[in-house]
């Protein structure tokens, strides 16, 4: 089926064709439309699911939890000031082993007050322990979600599926929507495990831990993060199996021949498309390369895809105050050990902060700098900020 919908609807429908068991529903712009048409859809008797209308959103991660460990598979959304409110248990959710998949539209952070999109909110929490799968468009949307639940019940590690606040949650494109049995096949039901809940098996969860044990549980996170890396791939794999569309944590766009790349994320993808087919008519060498996925990073990948380069350009639709955009100080990190005749230089550019445009015109005008400038201004260059 093939139906014109919004990036929010998308998510409900990947939410929904993944059977999901327990909704927990708080609202907040711009992600409420995702729990209420879920809601609808329980109305209308597509889903079978316990939605519970929890009084904040720290509740609905721990419901999530919850329902969880009681072996039922969970889903809530978020975004901005409620992504925040979560924090406490998005550590909780990480460390307990529990396979969460949150949908966080991205919205800039208060103060001052926004509802418009950029990504610190989730940026700022990938010290959690949550996989992280941003998205372009609305048929990722859908996929990512569905892909996230079977990516996150494999690792026993919750999952965020990422979209940018109205470019995408609000914004109607064509999306192809699976059949139900056809997810079935691809996503089996959940398997609870042996260490869930269990009334005639009684156990304790998240007790006080000592220092000569509690070490031992963040390295076994670490570690599983560094198997997530293998699994989203296989997922991804199995995936265009399925259903014939096909994911990269990272990829590139016309940059095997060129020696200056554009780095991007989210939907600045789609408009990074288009600024290289159009300086590529006007004789220019430049590609792009997409990163899907900010946690696990895909170290490996971006070293193997931007060695060699010339001149790398990061677009970084967050920032870190004190330090550089959240994408580009990955990018740093991974070629750092490059030998230097293989270490592209690195450009960070902040822009579309607070849901300003990035439009090819803006991205034209990173290139032309990167291009012109022998070496960066400085470790971060915002773009179209006015400076006062």
């Amino acid at each position: 089926m093939r139906k014109v919908i919004t990036g929010n609807v998308a998510v409900a429908y990947g939410a929904m064709l993944s059977d999901v068991q327990v909704v927990a529903a708080y609202p907040i712009t711009p992600q409420t439309t995702i729990i209420e048409e879920l809601a609808t859809m329980q109305a209308e008797g597509l889903v079978d699911f316990d939605y519970i209308r929890v009084e904040s959103e720290h509740s609905a991660m721990a419901a999530c939890i919850g329902a969880e460990m009681g072996g039922a598979r969970a889903f809530t959304a978020t975004c901005g000031q409620g992504l925040f409110l979560m924090h406490e248990m998005l550590h909780y959710a990480a460390g307990a082993r529990t396979p969460v998949v949150l949908a966080n539209v991205n919205r800039a952070a208060a103060a001052p007050w926004s509802i418009w999109s950029d990504q610190t909110d989730s940026v700022s929490q990938r010290e959690t322990g949550w996989i992280q799968l941003y998205c372009e468009g609305n048929q990722e949307v859908l996929d990512t979600t569905i892909m996230a639940f079977k990516i996150a019940e494999r690792l026993r590690l919750p999952a965020m599926v990422v979209l940018d606040a109205f470019f995408l949650s609000h914004t109607s494109e064509p999306v192809d929507i699976p059949e139900k049995e056809r997810v079935r096949d691809f996503l089996p039901p959940i398997d609870p495990g042996e260490n869930w809940l269990d009334p005639d098996n009684p156990r304790t969860f998240g007790g006080i831990t000592m220092n000569d044990a509690y070490m031992e549980f963040r390295w076994q996170i670490q570690r599983d993060m560094e198997k997530a890396k293998g699994i989203i791939t296989e997922v991804h794999e199995d995936f265009a199996q399925a259903f014939g569309r096909t994911y990269r944590q990272v990829e590139e766009y016309r940059a095997q021949d060129t020696e200056l790349v554009l780095v991007v994320s989210g939907t600045v993808a789609s408009t990074a498309r288009d600024a290289v087919d159009y300086l590529r008519e006007k004789g220019k060498g430049v590609g792009m390369v997409k990163l899907k996925t900010l946690r696990p990073f895909p170290r490996e990948e971006v070293i193997e895809t931007l060695k060699g380069k010339k001149k790398v350009a990061v677009i970084d639709r967050n920032f870190s105050p004190g330090a550089t955009g959240v994408w580009a100080q990955e990018v740093r990190s991974a070629l750092y050990d490059l030998p230097e005749a293989q270490r592209p230089l690195i450009y960070g550019y902040v822009a579309g902060i607070g849901g300003r445009d990035i439009s090819v015109k803006t991205i034209e005008e990173i290139y032309t700098k990167t291009l012109e400038d022998a070496e960066p201004d400085d470790v971060d260059m915002w773009v179209g900020v006015n400076y006062v």
